[in-house]
């Protein structure tokens, strides 16, 4: 009976005693209490662009701080319909190549780039794209590059012809389009033009005048074997030498420094190794990415075999291309499909799991230090450093 008196007591109490926590007042709020980011990105930042697969028409390119494990989501911009991103360090803007229609997904088209202030996040202004042409599909580097001392961005088109919009930043209007038949991707080659693979394993440079027009173009023959070692499209930039790998683990090295795109001379592998099933070969989407050192880190599967160039991989073998030297080999614990170094004085690994989460690993060690959440990106699928 005692028991059940200073129960009855203290459900009567109770209600006092939330009362009296409720009625201390709340701190005051500014409204709006607007923050915003820094000028420059610490070189822990990492851009995501999140293809959002359960939503396509809502994708968002995240801004998240590797380092930060409690909170390292630090803003993001809308990215929609499968769009191309940019960000200039230089000119503290993010762009985004995106589609829209009036119902959502139906309705009378219209391309645009989007113009955002990378402090604010805030939209400053827009550049139309004519004729409903940019390029929609997942999203890969080489649809949307910088060009001329990023004041202009190239837009490649498909309709199913190929083509490259040429759009001035600063005057913010569309100087040209060129024609690219069988050729596609865009890598930025000397001071104001781009290099295309074609699809006859040739490579075509292109450069272009103060108008946006074609003033040249010079086709380097037999830079890939299509048949034999396809190379994966989006290489690992060591200063102005591009480094792609193919599917049989082959590294390939173009200088795009000059206004024509250089093959160079180079015989190098990934290796190889025991335990495969069948074989280690490249796999992801991401799959080659560099340090500061100019080492080159690719994503590796051991169930490498035809059509498992996209599988992902559960390995990041690292080469150092001046000695042709397999340094290290760091195991993933749970696997990526795209991967980066940061920009960090001692860097981190960054991969881009299949369930949507992004683990940090210490890229000289190989241990996993932490992974940014499920709330940063649910379908992380292009990593960019903020810095």
């Amino acid at each position: 009976m005692r028991l059940a008196t200073t129960a009855i007591a203290l459900m009567l109490s109770a209600p006092c005693a939330a009362q009296t926590v409720a009625s201390q007042p709340l701190p005051e709020e500014a409204i709006p209490s607007v923050s915003e980011l820094p000028a420059a990105y610490p070189p822990s930042w990492i851009l995501v662009h999140d293809l959002h697969g359960a939503s396509i028409v809502d994708g968002r390119l995240v801004i998240a701080d590797t380092a930060n494990k409690s909170q390292p989501l630090k803003g993001m911009v809308r990215a929609a319909q499968m769009a191309g991103t940019l960000y200039s360090p230089s000119r503290r803007e993010i762009y985004t190549a995106e589609t829209f229609y009036p119902r959502l997904t139906r309705g009378e088209r219209t391309d645009a780039i989007t113009i955002w202030d990378a402090s604010t996040l805030r939209p400053k202004g827009e550049i139309i794209l004519p004729g409903g042409k940019r390029q929609q599909s997942v999203p890969y580097s080489g649809l949307f590059q910088f060009t001329n001392g990023d004041r202009w961005v190239l837009v490649a088109n498909f309709t199913p012809a190929h083509s490259i919009s040429v759009v001035d930043l600063e005057a913010r209007k569309v100087l040209n389009e060129i024609d690219l038949p069988g050729c596609s991707h865009i890598y930025p080659t000397g001071e104001r033009g781009f290099s295309s693979f074609c699809a006859d394993g040739s490579m075509i440079s292109i450069t272009l005048d103060e108008k946006g027009a074609a003033a040249s173009s010079k086709t380097i023959e037999g830079v890939q074997d299509i048949d034999n070692q396809p190379m994966f499209q989006m290489p690992a930039m060591v200063g102005k030498t591009a480094w792609f790998v193919t599917y049989h683990g082959q590294l390939k090295a173009f200088d795009l420094s000059g206004p024509i795109a250089q093959p160079l001379n180079v015989n190098l592998s990934v290796g190889s190794a025991e335990g495969g099933a069948p074989e280690w070969r490249p796999g992801g989407w991401q799959v080659i990415a560099s340090d500061a050192k100019g080492r080159l880190y690719v994503l590796m599967s051991p169930a490498g075999k035809e059509g498992s160039h996209k599988d992902g991989g559960s390995e990041v073998w690292v080469i150092d291309p001046a000695s042709g030297e397999r340094l290290s080999r760091i195991s993933l614990p749970n696997g990526a499909t795209s991967i980066l170094l940061t920009r960090e004085s001692t860097p981190h690994l960054i991969a881009a799991r299949l369930d949507g989460l992004i683990d940090v690993l210490d890229a000289g060690t190989g241990k996993l230090v932490h992974n940014l959440g499920d709330r940063v990106a649910p379908t992380p699928i292009l990593l960019a450093p903020g810095s």
